[in-house]
């Protein structure tokens, strides 16, 4: 009986973490379960090109323009026309406008793809970064399942040639290991490389905010809890670490805490999507008490 409670629960969790993810900073993807390990992308962390489809600026770009107003994919098109005629070197300062332009409108897979022109140009650790973290905002915007997996492959790359650069980054370190998490290798290992960051930088909130996602997804609440508390006293009292809180306490059965956790989380967001979603699910844990 219990088995079966906690089964349906982390079905819930898994459906609360999508939710989660799709409201906040879309930062902490949901990551894989340990024992999703076989099978995975080989554990060096970069995939063949076989088992990554090939995308092109051209093609993210057609299906973005789609997705905005026709008054912003004509501006669009008139700067993508002077990227194409430009000379060599005022190419990657269209890039760069481009990138800025399609992540103004929430458009991230084109603006990461223009990123990675400026990265491949200027290879300094500054541009790898912002490539390799929009790629990440990409992998985690898109439900595209061919478009997920090459956005997830250019982040990897991206932050491997970072920490090339610089092998002391802790945000190559981070963004890498988030994206071996995430399948590209032994997903150990990338919480390994996150451990080594929080022990460096111990307030690092990308790094620890992953690492009580990954405790969650792998069911362990109890150490999801210290985390997402350690998070909230001492690093930052944001909307999706009481989130995560409140899911971690819930699957515990802690359903005072759970909702505290997530009216804290609702009182930070100011969302109405989420406040609704907050509201019933309060609602819900009362019932249960």
């Amino acid at each position: 009986m219990l088995n079966n409670i906690r089964s349906k629960q982390v079905i819930l969790i898994i459906a609360i973490l999508l939710l989660g993810g799709f409201l906040f900073t879309r930062d902490v993807k949901g990551l894989v379960k340990p024992k999703d390990e076989a099978g995975q992308i080989p554990t060096n962390g970069q995939a063949t090109a076989s088992s990554t489809p090939q995308i092109t600026i051209e093609e993210v770009s057609t299906t973005a323009k789609n997705l905005v107003s026709s008054a912003t994919a004509k501006e669009i098109i008139a700067l993508e026309n002077s990227y194409k005629s430009a000379s060599e070197g005022d190419k990657i300062t269209n890039a760069k406008t481009l990138a800025q332009k399609w992540d103004d409108v929430e458009q991230s897979v084109p603006s990461a793809m223009y990123l990675e022109v400026v990265a491949n140009n200027e290879g300094t650790l500054s541009n790898w970064l912002d490539a390799g973290t929009r790629f990440l905002k990409a992998f985690d915007n898109t439900q595209d399942s061919l478009i997920q997996p090459a956005m997830l492959q250019k982040a990897n790359n991206a932050f491997t040639k970072a920490l090339a650069i610089d092998t002391s980054s802790n945000d190559a370190k981070t963004g890498l290991g988030i994206t071996i998490v995430n399948g590209l290798g032994a997903p150990m290992s990338g919480i390994a490389m996150l451990l080594e960051v929080v022990k460096k930088d111990p307030k690092n909130l990308k790094a620890n905010m992953n690492l009580g996602m990954f405790a969650i997804k792998s069911g362990q609440f109890d150490k999801a809890i210290i985390r997402f508390n350690d998070i909230i006293s001492n690093i930052k009292a944001t909307p999706d670490a009481y989130f995560y809180l409140a899911t971690a306490y819930e699957n515990l059965g802690k359903n005072t805490e759970a909702i505290d956790a997530y009216l804290n989380s609702k009182k930070l967001a100011a969302n109405p999507t989420l406040s609704g979603f907050i509201d019933k699910k309060v609602a819900e844990l009362k019932n249960k008490r």
